[in-house]
């Protein structure tokens, strides 16, 4: 046995005690560290009326496709443990049929609102308890974004780990506010869909921990009831398998109380995924049914001493202390996945894809006001035509865009298009709308003809490497737009003075050719807006509401200025700690569009900083608690700033925090996201951000003493309306 497993066992029954944490932007669960404790005191007990076969079985799928939900465990009735349902995924409940689709975790996070990223989490938590659901697996934040074309980037919050920190953990805590066991993924540094089975991710100790495990570090300190462990290698091991990222990292540096589970078929062996951290194997075998290496394998491990009885147990009591945790052993439904759960949550799938459109140019044609007449081109501008769930997980590019595809997607219960939303208030406004519901070049000047704006709806998607669409194994194969979207914007900009582009992507696409034209007035950055894609489009585009999203991602001018791309074998990851901004940033390289940017129908002007600070250098010292040590989460420091809404309507302003580290420390990018704070204001208003940062928030990773270290010397402070628009500016001093 591994001395770590060892101590691993030693410690699996001890009590997690711990304050919380002080950081405002990840309030602790209502579930803290001494529920953690009290949980696993039932486990324990609990523990000692199961048999071996009852043991195996809880920690053992029952195989694929052979219960009702995506990933099955079997019913253990000596201590009335249900079939444990676990299910995709992300943005809603998969395969649900009385469910929701709610907005992609990117748009989510572009925008930067705890308090909608939270009640998106709350709401999607309510539809998984109504259908039964014991474990959603999600939130995705393991998907950093480094390389801006990878497919499954808009499952997770953006490219940058600190906003993927704080809406991961706000979305676990509210999932599991409702009972229900969050499972964050993919860990770890799972960045491409090509390979993604096969290939290693051979990251640096520093990189891993300052970049890639920060959101898993912040979703453990959330008491995440469950990790799932990627398809990857890291550094040559299977991650489902690696003794360093599971038991040295997750389970005694983050101190995680809770189970990992593999995702579906990316267990390799019997001995050395018990011995090396995996607690659950799903979904039990392999695709076709076959491969079983847990089950009769794992009871025959462990009663010849190959798996040590204590391991086994450990396993049990993690994943029955998640169950305990959330309180699934008293009166949790049943499971249906027919169940009608849809309540009032489109309000919240509505205002979320509104607040996280971006808007990146406006020469003046926005808000509209009562046109008389509007073109709308391109075959984004309507529902799908051959239906809006006619493709298998989402995966095709027909129609209205609102979510990219693959597992972590979820059934429309409806769609409302462009079109739809938009030739509705046109009739209220006595606007006449003509529509070519085409990316046909031919035929342009005749849609157009009369028309006071021309809107272009152009698309460009990604999804899960299972599914191909137009050449796109998961991965974009470039980053222009899809349906040669940009002659479609020139035809258009040809035969109108009034452009107005309007972009449902995945992520970045280059904007160049689009920007190069006089007539295109404003370019509208919709994200993937799901079922509510029209409606938010119109409550911006008339100004119902002022454009209030922030670029969770950088756009920049050629694919090439980001420095990294999809790799055919190993991925080195050779650009260390500079990914999105950190990149352009440190290279000097200027982007279209910075991350953080958005541009409003108001103003806002920045005044009055303000910094408290009881910074010390020096290690962390604190006991571990989940998470890391305890005074990690400590805060100390705290800047303010004043924001006046200088213009003329109501909005609301993304004020954000960025600290580069004293010339003491190691080299470090010029800038990283440290705070960001939303705050709405009527015109003339003037209200205060405030960012509180933890000890952890201005340390780097030290890899000779294996220990988080705040530098001595000066913390440059900026304080601004985008990694590039900086207002205000300050110092930190750690002595």
């Amino acid at each position: 046995m591994h001395l770590r497993t060892a101590s691993l066992l030693a410690a699996a029954g001890a009590s997690l005690t711990g304050a919380e944490s002080h950081h405002a932007r990840q309030a602790t669960a209502p579930t803290g560290t001494e529920a953690w404790a009290a949980a696993h005191s039932k486990a324990a007990a609990a523990l000692s009326k199961l048999s071996q076969n009852d043991k195996v079985n809880i920690v053992t799928g029952v195989g694929w496709d052979k219960g009702p939900c995506v990933g099955n465990t079997a019913r253990i009735n000596a201590i009335n443990y249900p079939q444990l349902c676990l299910q995709d995924g992300p943005l809603g409940i998969r395969f649900g049929t009385g469910v929701n689709a709610f907005t992609p975790g990117i748009q989510a996070g572009s925008t930067w609102d705890v308090e909608l990223i939270r009640q998106r989490g709350q709401y999607i938590a309510a539809e998984a308890k109504g259908c039964g659901v014991h474990v959603l697996l999600g939130p995705a934040p393991g998907a950093l974004g480094k390389i801006p074309n990878a497919g499954r980037n808009w499952e997770g919050f953006g490219a940058d780990p600190y906003l993927q920190g704080v809406a991961a953990a706000v979305t676990i805590e509210a999932i599991q506010s409702q009972g229900v066991q969050a499972a964050v993924k993919h860990y770890i540094a799972n960045e491409q869909e090509r390979n993604r089975e096969t290939m290693s991710s051979n990251v640096d100790d520093r990189t891993l921990h300052e970049l890639y495990l920060w959101p898993f570090a912040d979703s453990v300190h959330a008491n995440v009831a469950s990790v799932m462990c990627s398809y990857n290698k890291v550094n040559g091991t299977w991650a489902c398998e690696n003794d360093k990222i599971m038991n040295g990292i997750l389970k005694t540096e983050l101190g995680f109380p809770g189970y990992v589970v593999s995702d579906w078929n990316a267990q390799h062996s019997t001995n050395a995924a018990a011995i090396n951290g995996l607690d659950m194997t799903m979904p039990g075998s392999d695709f076709n049914g076959r491969n079983v290496l847990w089950g009769s394998a794992l009871n025959q491990a462990v009663s010849s001493n190959q798996v040590p009885k204590a391991r086994l147990d450990d396993m049990v009591k993690r994943i029955l202390a998640a169950w305990y945790l959330l309180k699934q052993d008293s009166s949790y439904p049943g499971i249906n996945l027919k169940a009608n759960v849809q309540s009032n949550h489109k309000e919240n799938i509505r205002a979320v894809a509104r607040d996280g459109i971006v808007l990146l140019k406006n020469s003046g044609i926005l808000p509209l006001s009562k046109p008389k007449k509007i073109a709308l081109i391109g075959s984004a501008a309507v529902v799908n035509p051959k239906g809006r769930n006619a493709c298998v997980d989402r995966g095709c590019n027909d129609g209205a865009l609102g979510m990219g595809w693959g597992s972590g997607t979820v059934e429309y219960p409806y769609f409302v298009a462009p079109y739809d939303a938009i030739n509705e208030r046109a009739r209220s406004d006595g606007t006449t709308v003509s529509l070519q519901s085409s990316d046909s070049t031919s035929g342009v000047s005749n849609v157009v003809s009369g028309a006071d704006v021309a809107i272009v709806i152009i698309t460009a998607n990604s999804g899960e490497g299972y599914i191909t669409v137009q050449g796109a194994a998961g991965d974009r194969q470039n980053l222009d737009p899809w349906h040669n979207g940009n002659q479609l914007v020139q035809a258009v900009a040809q035969a109108s003075q009034n452009v107005i582009v309007v972009v449902h992507s995945t992520g970045p696409i280059v904007l160049e050719t689009i920007q190069a034209l006089p007539n295109v007035k404003a370019i509208v950055w919709a994200g993937l807006p799901s079922q509510e894609n029209g409606n938010a489009l119109v409550d911006i585009l008339y100004g119902v509401v002022s454009p209030n999203g922030k670029l969770p991602y950088t756009i920049g001018k050629s694919q090439s200025d980001y420095g990294t791309s999809v790799v055919t074998g190993n991925d080195d990851f050779r650009e260390g700690l500079y990914v999105d901004y950190r990149h352009f940033d440190s290279k000097n390289i200027a982007p279209r569009y910075e991350f953080g940017f958005g541009l409003s129908y108001t103003n806002f002007t920045y005044s009055d900083i303000t910094i408290d600070s009881t910074a010390k250098s020096g290690a962390a010292t604190g006991k571990t608690i989940p998470g890391g040590r305890e005074d990690l989460f400590e805060a100390i420091a705290t800047v303010t700033a004043s924001i006046t809404n200088s213009g003329g309507v109501e909005g609301a302003e993304v004020a954000q925090l960025y600290i580069s580290l004293p010339s003491s420390a190691p080299a470090a990018p010029p800038k990283q996201l440290r705070g960001f704070d939303k705050i709405k204001l009527k015109p003339g208003a003037k209200g205060t951000v405030t960012f509180n940062l933890r000890r952890k928030d201005l340390s780097y990773w030290d890899v000779r003493v294996q220990n988080w270290v705040v530098p001595a010397g000066s913390f440059g402070v900026s304080v601004g309306a985008s990694s590039r628009d900086i207002r205000l500016t300050g110092t930190i001093a750690a002595a």
